[in-house]
């Protein structure tokens, strides 16, 4: 089984039937047959940009294993800023940065996302970029 990391937006499209982009998440994820990794605070976010009764549901299909959650850990914090840092010409928020710091320590490379400035651009120690699958 494969996996891959989701971002906020495609989170936040596929709890919201209304967003523009809920069907094409929602038939990506029909197909999909591995494993979604995330993160607290891409969560964090999804939650902010829902209302209540979503951020509910949202949070429910992350319980029951529509994604794993990836836990930070201090280490992460000094490294998070450095990209920060690095990168504050193509902004990247704390959900981005957790997202990469996810893949440098899984490996997973894939990402559901719709920030095709950011992630495109950003990279790990080892030269390596994160791939969106959603096109």
């Amino acid at each position: 089984m494969h996996g891959a990391l989701v971002d906020a937006g495609p989170l936040i499209a596929l709890a919201d039937r209304s967003d523009r982009n809920h069907r094409r998440v929602a038939a990506y994820l029909r197909r999909f047959a591995g494993r979604l990794l995330t993160t607290w605070p891409v969560l964090t976010e999804v939650c902010h940009s829902l209302p209540e009764r979503l951020q509910i549901a949202s949070l429910r299909w992350a319980a029951r294993g529509g994604a794993t959650l990836i836990e930070l850990d201090e280490s992460a914090l000094s490294t998070i800023a450095g990209w920060k840092e690095r990168y504050a010409d193509v902004p990247m928020d704390l959900a981005g940065a957790s997202l990469l710091w996810a893949a440098q320590q899984t490996g997973v490379l894939q990402i559901l996302t719709f920030d095709l400035k950011g992630f495109p651009a950003y990279r790990l120690p080892d030269g390596r970029a994160l791939a969106s699958v959603l096109q």
